[in-house]
């Protein structure tokens, strides 16, 4: 690896030359890492941008993107700010970056479930007590490390999904305004004016593709069509078997047969669909998620893309509402936001060919703990045998455009209004029976949250108090469900 790529990978203090040596790389491994901000055209891109490389006096650089909108850029329209992996560097030895981080991404945890809505997302308080401070030190911290508040950063992510959605989908714009955060069609369109200086419709038509800045009548003109009434409906397409197809990025090198054969070896037939070889890398499954009180079922499928770094993820319409967390799921699932270079420092020089490797997560805390306790002390073989009855005995049927997919997996209320008898009959032992039941009970109960990754400490040890559940099983479902 060059010099500069250990500079950008590590947390130091590093200059700015560092910076532009990694932009004219455009090297895929900087992908997250950075952002550069242009003087000259207003925008900011990653480092992977295939535009032409600005001069070094016109480039500012920003460890987020909240961080260059907060300065006043606007996100490129070719490299696409959005489908950026994210940058989590930890370290031991700085707490409180540490604890800006662990805040970050409990909010981001919190926009995803909660589509975004001001109304629905917690208060600051509530993410302090979450994580153990007071809410005037967390803003303290957070503004010190991310260099934006909490509210700046949660209003990044508004924008930058709401431009993904805008790109990759046909949504409706009313749609995308609710499953991006915004409470009304108005202040959707306000929101991308003030920042992007941009009405929604010219992202979604891609009239500005290469990230030019408009012309200030243009904007004015846009500006005032777009409140003074609704854009103009689309034709509805006929309901296509591969429904909305949107793009995440990674930083290679990644490891996708490895990846796939993990969830091969583990696949429950009616739920999962794992298609893994030379030149083939996908799979589809089906998939429940309750977003704001309600459950949204259906399909999903991502194909790895290793030419462009990327996954391709195809969603079915009816989990078109729960978009950015399906998006957010399938990026924990697949670890697409690790860092290979971290990795490979650590574990390159104790195992060979491990290069690309990653942690198989989950998209589902829940079903990862009920797999993680049918498989203790039996081989893979053995608890997925047992798991495969269970999803017969208690999944509910749907329909897919996949004859193989036909069953969801049971939801945490099905298994916690279930009989030890009714699961000794499926070849449970006792033991297993009162730790899957104390699980799905605690789950239901919103006593125990499996999806949400901060304060894992205090998860494990809520997992190690059910019966059945000691510190293997604990830590396993924290390795792939807390991340």
């Amino acid at each position: 690896m060059p010099h500069h790529a250990r500079i950008i990978t590590r947390m130091t203090v590093y200059s700015d030359d560092a910076y532009y040596k990694a932009v004219l790389s455009r090297d895929a491994r900087f992908d997250g890492c950075f952002f550069t901000g242009v003087t000259s055209t207003g925008i900011y891109c990653r480092p992977v941008c295939k535009v032409r490389v600005p001069m070094r006096k016109n480039c500012r650089f920003f460890a987020h993107a909240a961080q260059a909108e907060g300065a006043g850029f606007r996100p490129c329209m070719r490299c696409r700010p959005e489908l950026a992996p994210h940058s989590l560097v930890w370290s031991t030895q700085d707490a409180s970056h540490t604890l800006a981080l662990q805040a970050a991404h409990l909010l981001d945890t919190f926009f995803s479930r909660s589509t975004g809505l001001a109304t629905e997302l917690p208060s600051l308080a509530t993410v302090a007590q979450r994580l153990g401070v007071s809410d005037r030190h967390l803003r303290r911290i957070f503004e010190a490390h991310i260099g934006v508040s909490p509210l700046q950063y949660l209003q990044t992510r508004r924008l930058l999904c709401a431009k993904q959605l805008l790109t990759d989908t046909r949504l409706p714009m009313g749609d995308v305004a609710l499953a991006s955060g915004f409470a009304s069609l108005r202040r959707f369109n306000a929101a991308l004016l003030q920042h992007y200086r941009l009405a929604p419709t010219q992202l979604r038509k891609g009239t500005l593709a290469g990230g030019s800045p408009p012309a200030a009548e243009d904007t004015a003109k846009s500006s005032t069509q777009s409140l003074a009434k609704p854009a103009p409906k689309r034709p509805a397409k006929s309901a296509a078997p591969e429904g909305t197809t949107v793009q995440l990025a990674y930083r290679p090198p990644y490891d996708a047969s490895a990846m796939l054969n993990f969830w091969r070896k583990r696949q429950l037939y009616t739920i999962e669909l794992v298609a893994a070889c030379a030149t083939i890398h996908w799979a589809a499954r089906t998939f429940s998620i309750q977003i704001a009180g309600k459950t949204h079922a259906g399909w999903l499928r991502f194909s790895f893309l290793p030419e462009r770094n990327q996954v391709q993820l195809q969603v079915c319409d009816s989990l078109l509402p729960a978009l950015p967390a399906v998006i957010a799921r399938t990026r924990a699932a697949l670890d697409l936001d690790a860092d290979p270079a971290a990795i490979n420092a650590v574990l390159g020089p104790h195992f060979a060919g491990m290069d690309g490797l990653r942690v198989p997560g989950s998209l589902d805390g829940f079903e990862v703990a009920v797999r993680a306790i049918a498989g203790q002390q039996v081989t893979v073989a053995a608890g997925r045998t047992l798991v495969q009855r269970l999803v017969g005995a208690f999944g509910s049927a749907i329909a897919t455009p996949y004859p193989e997919l036909s069953r969801l997996f049971p939801s945490a209320r099905a298994l916690a209004q279930a009989t030890p008898d009714a699961l000794g009959a499926l070849g449970f032992t006792r033991q297993r029976q009162a730790a899957i039941l104390a699980v799905a009970q605690a789950v239901d109960s919103g006593a125990l949250d499996l999806n949400t990754p901060a304060n894992a400490l205090a998860t494990i040890a809520q997992l190690k108090s059910l019966p059945g559940i000691g510190d293997w099983t604990a830590q396993y479902i924290a390795m792939r469900a807390l991340r």
